[in-house]
């Protein structure tokens, strides 16, 4: 930020009066500038077949990661919840009809200022779709994921937390709500 959006003033960086961190001040009316981090939202859509368990994944048509695969997630935009983000997304990215569940994973990224949330999810059925930002949408079971080519710690750390969970759940336990932070940036 260069210019203050209220005044178009030049913005200087500063702590402000009364804080401890440095904020992005206009030089002029003085407004103070939050930068606060951004939520991804997304799902993880689940069928069930005969016993058989799956999860939809997305094979990203957009950078960053173009190529590798993540379930269907984006930033969450204003005037919504992040349980209309979940839904809004896992239609755009793979035209997934699903019933949205409870929350299951909250992962703080800070060093890129996001924090992820992923939601359990029913597909209602097989009509997905790859979306503008999907290059292929499939279907995958616990042992045909291509974990080497999952796009981001997020989402394997929370399809991790996933499977453990359900094993607990077919011997009568439940899924519970996990949290994790990721300090380390990525490697390719």
């Amino acid at each position: 930020m260069k210019f203050c959006p209220e005044c178009a003033a030049p913005i200087v960086i500063e702590i402000p009066a009364d804080d401890t961190r440095e904020r992005h001040v206009c030089s002029a009316c003085k407004t103070i500038h939050y930068q606060n981090p951004k939520l991804v939202v997304g799902s993880i859509p689940v069928w069930t077949q005969d016993g058989a368990i799956k999860i939809l994944l997305c094979k990203r048509a957009i950078e960053p990661r173009y190529g590798y695969w993540t379930l269907p997630a984006g930033f969450m935009e204003n005037n919504e919840t992040t349980s209309q983000a979940a839904q809004r997304e896992t239609e755009e990215e793979a035209g997934a009809n699903i019933a949205l569940h409870e929350l299951f994973s909250m992962l703080n990224v800070p060093h890129v200022n996001q924090v992820h949330l992923f939601y359990r999810a029913t597909l209602l059925d097989l009509d997905y779709l790859a979306g503008t930002e999907s290059l292929e949408v499939r279907l995958f079971s616990e042992q045909e994921i291509p974990w080497a080519e999952i796009a981001f710690p997020t989402v394997s750390n929370t399809l991790k937390f996933f499977f453990a969970d359900l094993a607990k759940v077919k011997q009568g336990g439940n899924y519970e709500l996990h949290t994790h932070d990721l300090f380390q940036a990525m490697r390719d």
